[in-house]
């Protein structure tokens, strides 16, 4: 079976059940998970609603992080979905969850998906505050 179980780019609405169902496997010692939340502010200022776009490619980018984090380190499954579209306060944003045989690769191995993810993956979010102003975050 695939190390990496699910990807996904989706305009509704995720499932932390789906992500963690994904990677559970009776080989799993630990199974780390991230959920990232719609925040009601940032930059210490209120935020009023965010969306978010991705780049065509962005699924085969996520694909290829978790392929590179699979060969580093002892992963027995993957699991990664990110949101597009509008989303409201408290909507989760991302979902990614790893198993592995130890607690500590697992939580490993989580972080740097989820880091790289943010850093390397055409994902773009537009936040609106309650002042008015708009930002884009991740745009180059």
């Amino acid at each position: 079976m695939d190390v990496i179980r699910l990807t996904g780019i989706r305009d509704t609405p995720l499932s932390v059940d789906e992500v963690y169902r994904a990677v559970s496997d009776p080989a799993a010692g630990g199974i780390a998970l991230f959920v990232g939340t719609v925040r009601d502010q940032d930059h210490a200022r209120a935020v009023t609603r965010l969306s978010y776009s991705a780049h065509p490619s962005a699924e085969q980018q996520l694909r290829t992080v978790m392929e590179k984090i699979a060969a580093d380190l002892p992963v027995i499954a993957m699991a990664a979905v990110h949101r597009v579209g509008d989303l409201e306060i408290g909507d989760l944003a991302v979902v990614v969850a790893v198993s592995c045989p130890h607690r500590a690769e697992a939580f490993q191995s989580c972080r740097r998906l989820i880091d790289e993810l943010k850093a390397t993956v055409p994902i773009w979010k537009h936040q609106s505050f309650a002042d008015g102003d708009t930002e884009w975050v991740g745009a180059c």
